[in-house]
């Protein structure tokens, strides 16, 4: 008996072992029956968008591998011509998101985004409420612009040098949160004060050298693939790597911490609770931040360009999703979300004392909170002063986001009405206008004889005066080639549910739900989306549903943007396991906090934000976008029936 049930654990085991490999394979035969028996071309669209949708869900394959599905079955189906199915994998998106890479390529490349950060930092301040809250700032901002991940991947390093600084300083001195001393007249008079410690706190320091010593925690290296938002983190000696395709920009490899190290840390005793407390609210408001932070911008993370250009390919007469009218809509949501995220995490980790957790006073600080700004302004001078390479991103910063709101406005006519022709400039002229000038502006100072150490940084400036901000290397080191292949198949699945008209029976069997009001059908859909997105990758969930709730709201009779701008938001909330995302990953990796606390926390952060969602779409969102009425294009894309 014990033979033939260790036979059938062996088999269990390796059948477990193939699990993606049987689903790769049995999901098509398992299907196929479908197309066979009703040779339609409704059919045979449901059946390609079924065997994609469970890859996309189940990840057995990549998700940029998925994506392919479209590209062969639809013309072995006789659904779409091989070169009609082509031309949806390359859209105007790719180009915008081509030059977001280049900008962002030289923020990374020259540490702008780091200078950034520790100053919005130095401004926040020691106090552990104004700590927290100053790190959710500036990954806020950071995140706008580049990815969930990289940003996570940026932030997460300089907070855990404060951490360690507060770590350090409370197992020297057990009293520090009660005892405070009077902030030095200047830096002099603080050094002194350091260097007054008595030998036995020294000998301290030096025993508790492995728990306070600085760890190299991230690096960022070019990977070759992705795969979609699973995580696994194997307990050996070796680094442990995340793939993913969550964040906007994120082709790097994300290096954990040993894994040791990590339960020996859980396993050691913090200074005190509090402190614990501290290290869990700031690790987990990092990754809170960084999700906010991708709402803002039509550019900010994948959903959002996955939203717009499919929104803009199923009514292309729509013309009101830019970069100027997602900003304002966006904005106020990311600004509540961001403060009431961190009075819950205030709440819930350090208390409801913010007199004292948040006083920018600066009469009486506590030794811990003297030696944290100490080591902030320690890593900030490390900068030098700034570089020209960094004048000019800011410069090209600045002016890409300034020429994206001007475009069209709406409010005033923008700078495409100068040119005779309309129509022919979008916001992805802009992003490859500027990204294509940085590979021929040289990052050394012009008519300089002599190459600063600041602005010389990578070897390519010191041996050539004329080399470029950034070079095809640094270009392709964060260019989400995945991302743009998942992108063009979701657009592949939505032509061909266009031509079949899968898209006018899904909208039939959906009439039932016509009784339901506008805001109710947008709520289920954001619990929803909400719901899937903590399992499955973000990209592949919002391709999915996308345009069964465009199908949904047509039938239905609702502007489109009522259930479809929420869903696309509330997608991004997967924020309560390690799984739900990479940044998710990233902070846990550090062994702050356990997945209870981020289970805890993350609850309240995504219900925090599917109410704030329902909040903007119900009250600012409806003047904006007009949501009071069944536009005409939306109409006319009802009356065609194509998808």
């Amino acid at each position: 008996m014990r033979l033939e049930a260790a036979a059938r654990m062996d088999v269990f085991r390796k059948l477990w072992a193939a699990r993606k490999l049987i689903v790769v394979v049995f999901i098509p035969l398992f299907l196929l029956p479908l197309p066979l028996i009703h040779p339609t071309s409704e059919a045979c669209c449901a059946y390609v968008l079924m065997v994609t949708a469970v890859y996309w869900v189940s990840e057995a394959v990549p998700l940029g591998a998925a994506a392919l599905v479209p590209a062969f079955l639809y013309p072995l189906f006789g659904v779409l011509k091989s070169s009609e199915v082509a031309a949806e994998y390359c859209k105007d998106t790719t180009l915008l998101l081509m030059g977001v890479i280049c900008l962002a390529a030289s923020i990374e490349k020259w540490n702008l985004h780091k200078r950034i950060a520790l100053r919005m930092v130095m401004i926040a301040g020691a106090k552990p409420g104004m700590l927290v809250l100053g790190f959710m700032c500036c990954t806020v901002f950071l995140s706008m612009w580049l990815s969930n991940t990289s940003t996570t991947a940026m932030v997460m390093p300089i907070a855990e040098a404060v951490l360690q600084q507060l770590i350090c300083t409370g197992l020297a001195d057990g009293h520090a949160d009660s005892e405070t001393v009077e902030a030095p007249e200047d830096d002099s008079a603080a050094s002194e004060k350091e260097d007054n410690l008595d030998k036995n706190q020294l000998e301290l320091l030096y025993h508790n050298n492995s728990v306070c010593s600085k760890q190299e925690l991230t690096t960022l290296s070019e990977v070759q693939c992705c795969e979609g938002n699973g995580v696994g983190l194997e307990a050996t000696s070796n680094p442990t790597y995340i793939r993913h395709t969550n964040g906007l920009l994120p082709q790097v490899a994300i290096e954990f911490p040993n894994v040791k190290r990590i339960k020996a840390r859980r396993d050691s005793q913090y200074p005190t609770k509090r402190d614990h407390m501290i290290c869990k609210c700031l690790s987990l408001s990092i990754t809170y931040a960084a999700t906010i932070g991708g709402l803002i911008t039509i550019t900010g993370t994948s959903t959002n360009l996955i939203f717009a250009e499919q929104f803009n390919n199923r009514y292309p007469d729509a013309k009101v999703i830019n970069f100027g009218t997602w900003f304002i809509f966006s904005f106020p949501i990311a600004i509540i979300m961001l403060v009431l995220t961190w009075l819950w995490l205030h709440f819930l980790f350090l208390g409801c004392n913010f007199r004292e957790t948040c006083s920018w006073s600066k009469k009486r600080k506590t030794r811990r909170e003297m030696l944290s700004e100490k080591r902030i302004h320690e890593e900030y001078a490390k900068l030098g002063p700034i570089s020209y390479p960094e004048v000019v991103t800011g410069v090209f910063f600045i002016l890409m986001t300034l020429l994206w709101f001007t475009r069209e406005p709406g409010f005033v006519p923008g700078w495409t009405s100068l040119f005779e022709k309309k129509g022919y400039r979008t916001d992805a002229t802009v992003s490859v206008l500027l990204g294509f000038l940085l590979f021929l502006i040289p990052a050394r100072r012009p008519f300089s004889s002599s190459c600063s150490s600041s602005s010389c940084r990578n070897t390519d400036a010191e041996s050539d005066p004329m080399a470029p901000m950034i070079t095809w290397k640094d270009f392709q080191k964060l260019m989400p080639w995945e991302i743009v292949i998942l992108v063009g198949g979701g657009y592949a699945l939505a032509a061909g549910c266009k031509v079949s008209g899968l898209s006018v029976w899904i909208g039939r069997q959906l009439e039932p739900m016509s009784g339901l009001p506008p805001w109710a059908v947008t709520l289920l859909a954001c619990l929803l989306v909400s719901a899937v997105t903590e399992f499955a990758s973000n990209p592949a969930t919002l391709t999915v549903f996308l345009p069964i709730l465009s199908a949904l709201s047509e039938t239905l009779r609702i502007n489109p943007l009522h259930t479809l701008i929420p869903s696309t938001m509330c997608v991004s909330f997967g924020v309560m396991l390690p799984v739900g995302n990479p940044p998710n990953a990233i902070v846990f990796s550090y062994g702050h906090v356990k997945i209870s606390d981020m289970v805890k926390a993350g609850f309240g952060v995504n219900l925090i934000g599917v109410v704030v969602v329902m909040l903007a779409i119900s009250t600012w969102g409806v003047p904006l976008f007009n949501l009071n009425e069944f536009p005409d294009w939306a109409v006319a894309r009802n009356v065609t029936g194509g998808l």
